[in-house]
């Protein structure tokens, strides 16, 4: 009923940028909040960052003053701009929404694929 399509990852040197953009389609009434996650092999999957239906958002540590999460309502996208990248950043970054949809009444989580960032040294 809701696909999450991610685009934008890829390898990129040490410093550089990427932008990742997440679509959500399908039996949308309403998205609340979006964000992405990240999973580094051997590691836990860990919150990057995260926008509310609003323009609220909130980053991890680890990223703040490099990340930029934003979303575009009329698309059903969000977007992670990440400059300042680093090997420590290397992950599969998902992206999540919490999405009401016309057939099931109560909001619940959608998870995309998962697109691969590559930092290297």
């Amino acid at each position: 009923q809701v696909q999450l399509v991610e685009s934008g990852g890829g390898l990129v040197q040490d410093g550089g940028s990427l932008r990742l953009s997440c679509a959500a389609s399908g039996s949308i009434f309403s998205i609340n909040a979006m964000g992405w996650y990240r999973q580094a092999p051997g590691k836990q999957r860990e919150l990057v960052a995260i926008i509310t239906g609003g323009v609220s958002t909130n980053y991890a540590d680890s990223v703040k003053g490099r990340f930029t999460i934003s979303r575009d309502n009329a698309k059903n996208t969000v977007y992670l701009q990440m400059n300042s990248l680093k090997p420590e950043d290397t992950a599969v970054y998902y992206c999540n929404a919490v999405i009401r949809t016309w057939v099931v009444t109560r909001s619940q989580h959608y998870w995309g694929q998962g697109t691969q960032v590559t930092v290297s040294s």
